[in-house]
């Protein structure tokens, strides 16, 4: 479970007044969702284990907020033109790929926590979505630590070295949490086998002390990535960040000033239309009988 890091210019998280804000409160959340996720995790180890699943719940929920945010910034920052991910690789692997992964990977995780709670509060009967509970823990974390490779694999060669010291204190943190998510929820899934558990019984010790390192982990990261985007924006303008590569920055930027001569000239036809009408409405018609005057 982690969010998009990326150092690309082509991010649009609202307009030039907004924007600011609006990655910052993106930032903010993640780390807000990642602090409930590590209560949620130390709640399971309370008498009230049902409350920690509440928890996790409005975590993942939070989450998968951030990263649909994510996506929709960095779509809107190359005008949603889904062809350019052909001339720049990273677009599609990284700015696109990751938010979306990780979104997926939260959703089946939340899907997972939310049929144990549904078993723990209806009762035993509901045995058999016990099976498909965890292995749906096990299928989120695998969604993480793939969008987390993605979210590293990422290229630079206008970027300076503080940057990618950003960059990396943020990528790492979040590959170590997912790493230790996925083997927590698989060595949980081994446990559970042959093993007659149900409800909160089947979250072993070890799935839920892993998960409060991973969401340690993720706190970290967050807090990180709230720093880079503070450092971004206090120094915005001295910063080198990259740009879209293959050719795809100069097709977008031949793409958007095609598209402002039309805007203007479509402009200057209906200025040059009013204009005509209020001459035509200021003369007004020729009375009959100024035009027998000056006839005469």
């Amino acid at each position: 479970m982690v969010k998009l890091a990326s150092a690309r210019e082509s991010r649009m998280y609202g307009g030039r007044l907004t924007r600011q804000r609006a990655e910052y409160m993106n930032a903010g959340i993640y780390v807000f969702a990642a602090v409930v996720l590590l209560g949620g995790f130390v709640a399971e180890l309370s008498r009230e284990p049902k409350a920690g699943l509440v928890l996790l719940l409005i975590g993942l929920g939070l989450i998968v907020f951030v990263n649909v945010h994510d996506l929709v910034a960095h779509l809107a920052g190359i005008d949603f033109k889904f062809a350019l991910m052909e001339y720049d690789a990273q677009l599609g692997l990284v700015e696109f790929a990751v938010p979306l992964v990780q979104s997926l990977g939260t959703l089946l995780e939340f899907l997972g926590i939310l049929l144990l709670l549904i078993q723990a509060e209806k009762g035993y009967g509901y045995w058999k979505l016990e099976k498909h509970a965890v292995r749906l823990l096990i299928a989120g974390p695998v969604l993480w630590l793939l969008g987390s490779v993605h979210n590293a694999c990422q290229i630079y060669e206008r970027a300076d070295g503080h940057v990618q010291i950003l960059q990396q204190s943020v990528h790492m943190p979040f590959l170590m949490g997912s790493l230790l998510f996925l083997v927590g929820s698989v060595i949980n899934g081994r446990d559970q086998t042959g093993k007659d558990h149900h409800g909160t019984d089947l979250l072993g010790g070890t799935w839920v002390w892993l998960g409060i390192l991973g969401s340690f982990l993720f706190v970290v990261g967050g807090i990180t990535n709230v720093v880079k985007v503070f450092k971004m924006h206090q120094i915005d303008g001295m910063l080198r960040l990259e740009k879209l590569r293959g050719g795809a920055q100069d097709r977008l930027m031949r793409e958007r000033e095609g598209q402002v001569p039309l805007i203007l000239e479509d402009q200057r036809k209906r200025k040059k239309q009013q204009v005509v009408d209020e001459v035509v409405i200021q003369a007004g018609p020729t009375p009959y009988k100024d035009v027998l005057v000056g006839q005469s």
